[in-house]
């Protein structure tokens, strides 16, 4: 891997010399987010402590693939919006809290601070994209499929339930969850987190995440065992570790 730390630690001169400019950022990106109902004003919070992890470590590569995530798994949530409030599956108008953006993006927060401050270690940036591609992937897979997937199935028997069943799936969530993978990791790479033969790690380990994901809630999370924020958060960490792993 040294030779692709020498490449991660360029990411380290995208940073301004200011700590004001990146803070700046953070607020815009949080106020945003509360301002479209993407967050509440505690997810908010938590959102631009996350942001600003990702600025101080992965500089604006990183940034950039968590503008990706937002954006897209912002989106997604208002497509068929209608329908899904009809049917009860539709995520709360007010945003996901605090607890919610932690489970989903903090170990990305977490692996970004680790490179700026304990060694610079390539993987862990790796990781950070992994985990974001993994919650980009997670999100719009289950948003898509409740609106335009049809009647999902259950990940571990494929046995036909209702849309809004935990670790239910469609082909077509399926595929799009691929496809927002593939995008944050493509945009990590354009910001110069890594040489492009890095990306399908990412989007491999994100996949995997995200069917990890699926897994537990239609076993653990269906018989109450674990929280959907566990879900998630553990979920993420699979994702990490499968980048570090494959790296």
């Amino acid at each position: 891997m040294r030779g692709l730390a020498g490449v991660y630690s360029a990411a380290q001169s995208h940073l301004p010399q200011k700590i004001w400019v990146l803070v700046l950022i953070t607020v815009v990106f949080a106020a945003l987010g509360r301002a479209i109902r993407g967050v509440t004003t505690s997810g908010a919070i938590a959102g631009a402590a996350v942001c600003l992890a990702i600025l101080l470590g992965a500089g604006f590569g990183g940034f950039a693939a968590l503008l990706a995530v937002f954006l897209l798994t912002w989106a997604a949530t208002r497509i068929g919006y209608s329908g899904k409030l009809r049917s009860g599956t539709a995520e709360a108008d007010s945003g996901r809290n605090e607890r919610q953006v932690l489970a989903n993006l903090g170990i990305a927060g977490l692996a970004s601070l680790l490179y700026a401050f304990g060694g610079r270690d390539a993987r862990l940036l790796l990781a950070m994209t992994a985990v974001l591609a993994e919650a980009a992937a997670d999100t719009v897979s289950s948003e898509i499929g409740q609106a335009v997937g049809g009647l999902p199935r259950l990940v571990t028997n494929w046995r036909k339930v209702p849309a809004g069943t935990d670790g239910a799936i469609t082909w077509i969530g399926t595929l799009a969850g691929l496809g927002a993978s593939i995008a944050v990791a493509f945009a990590a790479l354009v910001g110069g987190l890594f040489p492009s033969h890095y990306l399908p790690i990412c989007v491999v380990a994100g996949l995997a995440g995200m069917v990890a994901d699926s897994a537990l809630g239609a076993t653990l999370e269906r018989q109450g065992v674990l929280g959907n924020n566990a879900v998630n958060f553990i979920s993420t960490a699979i994702a990490a570790g499968l980048a570090v792993l494959f790296s």
